[in-house]
């Protein structure tokens, strides 16, 4: 089955630090580019980040530029976010996604999505 599940999100306080993954399945991971998707409550989708498919090349929204590291493991199929200092706005649900073919690490066109993970930062 194709599919794409986060994992890894919870209650932090500011501050504090998380780690999410995305395990793959059903299609060659290491081919696509992933990025982070975002969705805050009441708002619209927000790009967080994105890698290429070998993970030589990344790109970040400057919300979290310094702060957020994104990466890959083609061996194991899972992708990554390293979330630190985390501030009351980066509360969201978290979602892992695939770019569609030959888009770089800032892609903004998707084709598979995950179920998303719920992050919340609050004191």
């Amino acid at each position: 089955e194709v599919q794409l599940v986060e994992s890894g999100g919870g209650v932090v306080q500011p501050g504090g630090s998380l780690r999410l993954s995305c395990a793959a399945s059903g299609f060659t991971f290491s081919s696509y580019t992933m990025s982070w998707v975002r969705q805050a409550p009441g708002k619209g989708l927000e790009w967080v980040s994105g890698i290429n498919s070998r993970g030589g090349s990344t790109s970040y929204a400057d919300s979290v530029k310094g702060r957020f590291t994104i990466s890959r493991d083609n061996a194991k199929n899972t992708l990554s976010l390293q979330m630190n200092s985390l501030k009351p706005e980066d509360t969201a649900v978290y979602y892992c996604a695939k770019c569609k073919p030959l888009y770089g690490p800032a892609c903004g066109e998707y084709e598979l999505w995950g179920q998303g993970t719920q992050v919340t930062v609050s004191s």
